[in-house]
């Protein structure tokens, strides 16, 4: 089993456990690129997204999340979890960050942001 720092240089960092985060909930992660947003679905799935609604800059950790979708907490625009796009007819998106869960806990990639270009 590889050590906390051994998974930190092969690019995955340890950020906590999946039970930490309650069903339709999310958690905030400081890291060096920034705050990122750990969102946990009902059905289990763990999502990472920078903290920052591409519209307004609200914190979409504080947002509600329903279905692999979050609200932004200030105007309501919906940011699809899994691509980090908002949901049309809005227009923007955020940075997502890979995630991996073994025994219970949570790997981000966070050198590996996939980072949305608008058209």
């Amino acid at each position: 089993m590889l050590t906390k720092t051994a998974r930190q240089n092969m690019g995955w960092t340890e950020v906590g456990r999946i039970d930490e985060i309650p069903n339709g909930g999310a958690r905030v992660v400081n890291a060096p690129q920034g705050r990122i947003a750990l969102f946990r679905t009902v059905d289990d799935k763990v999502w990472a997204l920078h903290d920052q609604c591409p519209h307004k800059g609200g914190p979409l950790s504080q947002g509600m999340v329903y279905g692999h979708k979050v609200a932004c907490p200030m105007h309501n625009l919906s940011i699809d979890l899994e691509s980090g796009d908002a949901v049309a007819p809005d227009t923007g998106c955020a940075a997502t960050y890979p995630v991996k869960i073994e025994g219970g806990v949570i790997f981000l990639g966070l050198d590996e942001a996939v980072c949305c270009q608008e058209t």
